[in-house]
């Protein structure tokens, strides 16, 4: 590590804004003894707000039915290999009652984008009425204003809707041309005026991505302050046209969950299946780098099966809600202490 890297990180951990080309040298200086100094500065960033907390979602895939084409997705339109499904109102009911007997107060609906706005609010109002006091963060893609003004009054608290990457040339190389950056960012921002908890985040090792364009990420998180963001690295799925690309790097993705630390130290920050598929303690790694959210997969094993973004996904063992005592004990291990609330950003 340089000094110059060094006294970045440390001003970073004080200031929590950097100019863009500084976030993007703090990219090119990641080594290994960066990330340590990274990852301890994070946890200490974290402390005052979470202390060793780690909040837990309850992740429901209600359908990978999906309108758009993305060129790094499994479950993109044009795939034909992909088994398609979509849960029922009563299936992801009852994914929520086993959750909540399990203490699981937050639930995530994740799906392939296309899903009548109607039946998305439906959804959350069976829940919130169902469940009390629960939260319910939606995950279903790009909107118009009024659809998403209807989700919020329907009850919905969170929303996450990954922006992919800041840079809009970088953006148009990873979507097809009927999908464009401006309705990305507009949704976002409605996202926030509506009084969502609003999440953000990016792939990380996507095909075409440079220092710059990371550096553009990390700014776009300093000056949007979304209440949570998720980044995962990159897998390249073998039905998609980015089949030949390399996957992420795991070590990248926890140097830069900490700078995610170190520029909102009350983020949301969870550590994602991605990073659990390409190295076992992937998730207990991200908490020591920063993290504080994991999000054990609720949906039935044929759906979580079938929910295929990437290859090589987990959905057994660990990353099934069911085995959540085997996460706790996972967590204890490195000093942190899994909550059952709603985990709600610290006021």
């Amino acid at each position: 590590m340089t000094e110059a890297t060094a006294a970045l990180l440390r001003e970073l951990a004080s200031s929590h804004r950097l100019e863009e080309k500084q976030y993007a040298q703090l990219v090119e200086g990641f080594d290994q003894e960066a990330a340590a100094l990274a990852a301890r500065l994070a946890v200490a960033a974290r402390r005052p707000h979470y202390g060793d907390k780690v909040f837990i979602r309850g992740l429901i895939e209600i359908g990978n039915v999906c309108r758009n084409d993305c060129l790094y997705c499994g479950i993109r339109r044009s795939n034909q290999h992909c088994s398609r499904y979509r849960l029922t109102e009563e299936q992801i009911l009852a994914c929520c009652r086993e959750g909540w007997a399990l203490g699981f107060r937050t639930f995530v609906l994740q799906g392939g984008e296309g899903l009548p706005a109607e039946q998305a609010c439906a959804l959350v109002r069976a829940i919130k009425g169902e469940f009390p006091g629960c939260a319910v963060t939606l995950s279903l893609g790009e909107y118009p204003t009024e659809d998403y003004r209807a989700m919020r009054e329907a009850g919905a608290d969170r929303y996450l809707l990954r922006h992919e990457t800041a840079d809009r040339e970088h953006y148009q190389k990873l979507h097809p041309p009927e999908l464009s950056f401006d309705n990305r960012m507009r949704c976002l921002k409605d996202l926030k005026d509506l009084g969502f908890q609003t999440g953000c985040g990016f792939m990380v090792g996507s095909p075409y991505q440079t220092p710059k364009t990371l550096g553009k990420d990390l700014k776009f998180v300093e000056e949007f302050q979304p209440a949570m963001c998720g980044i995962g690295p990159f897998i390249p799925h073998r039905d998609t046209p980015f089949r030949e690309f390399p996957a992420g790097s795991v070590e990248l993705t926890l140097y830069l969950l900490s700078l995610l630390r170190l520029i909102k130290p009350d983020l949301l920050l969870p550590a994602t299946t991605a990073l659990g598929t390409l190295q076992e303690d992937g998730r207990e790694r991200g908490m020591l780098s920063g993290a504080n959210v994991v999000m054990p997969n609720l949906s039935p094993p044929d759906a979580a099966e079938k929910y295929t973004l990437y290859d090589g996904k987990l959905f057994q063992g660990a990353e099934s809600a069911r085995h959540l005592e085997d996460l706790r004990g996972r967590m204890v291990a490195i000093g942190c202490q899994v909550v059952v609330d709603r985990g709600d950003p610290a006021p």
